[in-house]
């Protein structure tokens, strides 16, 4: 039941109970209504689709190593070979996957730590969330990169998983507070006073009443929780702090510069992945404005003037 109509424009519409769960047709049609973010849609859907499709689209293996080292652009290799004898193109296929899966399940796991956080901080009062806004400030003081450094050299060559935790362990903190600000400010509506008074517990109140209102904040959450978490997976492999023995764009590049790929003239092996990793990146940023405009009216009220 809607008991609200969205009459205020700074704020979304107040929507209980499973008829909000309906909403999200709607919001991905405002969302594909947005120019850039239809863009992103679609930039993002072929990154999907070579990770999926990547051992049907690659022309070799991805640890292939028979072909003549430092090999130049052929026709026999797009974007040439690599210092150990792979094919470049190979390997940024397959690394899509793991840059993908990276993301998603580092940003999916940050955006449930950030909305168990954010509701039960925003909702709660007294000491309990004392505490938990301590928590909370701490890790936003705490300067994410370095840390995200010293985690991962302590942990080095743990794997993908490894990777993936570290990123949620630094990546949480800013969602929760954004949640927090906005269930402190649905708390105080009226239906859910009547949820309160009706005799419903807390959890419930939290997760049928209030969280459904939040669809948009969330799914924006995620999307840039994802965005980081893979220029994080990217930077930490990079710096030989993941596992180098796996395929992914960040490994790619790792291994070019340690083999003095510019100063060999095989620009590809730095410029295609790098490429990749800021397509993917902008991809989701894009997408983010069309979320923006599902949370904020007055974005979608301006294209209308």
């Amino acid at each position: 039941m809607t008991t609200t109509t969205g009459s205020t424009a700074a704020e979304p519409s107040v929507q209980r109970g499973p008829s909000a769960w309906r909403a999200a047709g709607r919001i991905f049609l405002t969302i594909w209504s947005d120019g850039k973010a239809r863009v992103g849609i679609v930039v993002l859907g072929f990154f999907l689709l070579v990770a999926l499709l990547a051992p049907l689209l690659a022309p070799y293996g991805a640890e292939t190593n028979t072909f003549e080292r430092s090999q130049d652009v052929s026709a026999a290799h797009w974007l040439g070979t690599t210092a150990a004898g792979e094919d470049v193109l190979s390997q940024l296929i397959h690394g899509a996957r793991v840059s993908v899966l990276v993301g998603f399940s580092a940003g999916l796991l940050a955006t449930v730590v950030a909305v168990l956080v954010g509701l039960s901080w925003g909702y709660t009062r007294g000491w309990a969330a004392e505490v938990i806004g301590f928590v909370v400030n701490l890790f936003l003081v705490i300067p994410g990169l370095p840390f995200m450094i010293v985690i991962a050299a302590y942990l080095q060559n743990g794997g993908i998983g490894v990777i993936i935790a570290v990123i949620v362990v630094t990546g949480w903190a800013w969602g929760a507070r954004v949640l927090r600000s906005q269930t402190r400010s649905l708390r105080s509506r009226d239906f859910v006073e009547a949820a309160r008074f009706s005799g419903d517990s807390a959890p419930r109140i939290v997760f049928r009443e209030i969280l459904p209102n939040m669809t948009s904040l969330i799914v924006g959450s995620f999307f840039g929780a994802a965005t980081s978490a893979i220029l994080a997976e990217a930077g930490l492999e990079f710096l030989g702090l993941g596992d180098t023995s796996v395929v992914s764009w960040g490994t790619i590049i790792y291994w070019a510069q340690n083999s003095s790929a510019l100063l060999t003239g095989q620009w590809a092996l730095l410029f295609a992945p790098g490429l990749c990793i800021a397509l993917l990146a902008m991809s989701l940023t894009l997408v983010n404005f069309g979320v923006d405009a599902v949370s904020n009216p007055r974005l979608r009220g301006g294209k209308n003037r």
